[in-house]
């Protein structure tokens, strides 16, 4: 009896240390593993480096990373090694995601990232105080962060053909120096408040979203110059955008104005306008012009058009205000 529990006994020893060589084996193997896996990891952060060196250019003093046509669906950590880049110039290569530490390019002044697939703009855009054109046009953007509010040297932002952006944040009125935003191409249903406040803007294009009217406070736009809001749903325009002294260009084709109201002859500056595929209750035909020039100038900039519009309703007793529409449909040519 005791000859069997000296002998079980010494088996299970012998099994616990076989069992800790075992443990202590695969611990080595797995340590082993990890340490070949991260060297493979060093190894391809070097070749990915070693590329992204071999993109980087320098024009007009600026250092750039310019990168088109190639497949990055993500950019490499060790791309912080280049953190003096200036401006980075990524167009369609497949990029899902802005990277976390864009914050760390504190010298960045352009990122133009339009044309890839990214859905979502991370919350460390706001870390870019030097940041003056941030292009993000051709993505799959859904909400704009607050934090882009905080890019206090923001001049130019385009977000055009995301498609389904329908808002802004009102914290982007904050942007003190931004002049250009093109919203073309999303699903705004009206013109933001945070873009009526935004206090230096001076060009807009909100073409192609789903506007059906724009609201009496447009007039706060003082310094804007051009604004485009063709094809949408706008069926009438308020009498405040009379008081908008400097627009100098105007854009409502494709929407559904059914007249040109009396309130734009006191707008001065108009240059240029276009109401084509508008459903105009009055026909206005111009009379011919003598030279070629002078009717591709016309057709150009329109202004005669609404002019000659404007008295026909008058001769007519259709005259329209801002905001309201003719009763009767009335065929007149000029």
């Amino acid at each position: 009896m005791s000859e069997n529990v000296v002998s079980t006994g010494a088996v299970n020893a012998v099994k616990e240390v076989w069992e800790e060589r075992i443990k202590k084996l695969n611990e080595d193997l797995k340590r082993e593993k990890e340490f070949q896996q991260k060297l493979v990891r060093i190894w391809e952060e070097r070749v990915c480096l070693t590329k992204l060196r071999e993109k980087v250019t320098k024009e007009d003093g600026r250092v750039i990373l310019k990168i088109e046509k190639e497949e990055w669906k993500t950019l490499p950590s060790s791309l912080l090694k280049l953190n003096q880049l200036q401006e980075w110039q990524l167009h369609r290569i497949g990029l899902l995601k802005i990277p976390e530490f864009i914050g760390r390019f504190q010298n960045l002044i352009v990122l133009d990232l339009s044309r890839n697939t990214i859905s979502e703009i991370p919350r460390g855009i706001g870390l870019l105080t030097r940041l003056q054109e941030l292009i993000l046009s051709y993505n799959r953007i859904k909400t704009v962060p607050m934090e882009l509010s905080y890019c206090a040297s923001l001049e130019k932002l385009e977000l055009a053909v995301n498609r389904d952006i329908s808002d802004l944040p009102q914290e982007l009125s904050n942007l003190l120096k931004l002049t250009h935003l093109d919203l073309s191409m999303n699903l705004f249903t009206t013109i933001p408040p945070a873009v009526l406040n935004m206090p230096a803007l001076e060009w807009l294009d909100m073409g192609s979203n789903r506007l059906e009217q724009l609201p009496d406070t447009i007039e706060r736009m003082q310094n804007l110059h051009t604004l485009w809001l063709q094809r949408n749903e706008i069926t009438c325009l308020p009498e405040t955008i009379s008081s908008m002294k400097n627009l100098s260009t105007l854009v409502l084709s494709n929407n559904k104005l059914q007249d040109i109201p009396v309130c734009l002859e006191e707008m001065t500056n108009l240059r240029f306008v276009n109401f084509r595929e508008n459903p105009l209750k009055l026909e206005v035909t111009l009379p011919p012009s003598e030279n070629i020039d002078e009717e591709e100038e016309r057709e150009l900039f329109g202004l005669q058009f609404m002019h000659t519009y404007i008295q026909e309703s008058r001769r007519a007793g259709n005259q329209v205000n801002c905001s309201t529409t003719s009763p009767n449909s009335i065929h007149v040519d000029g």
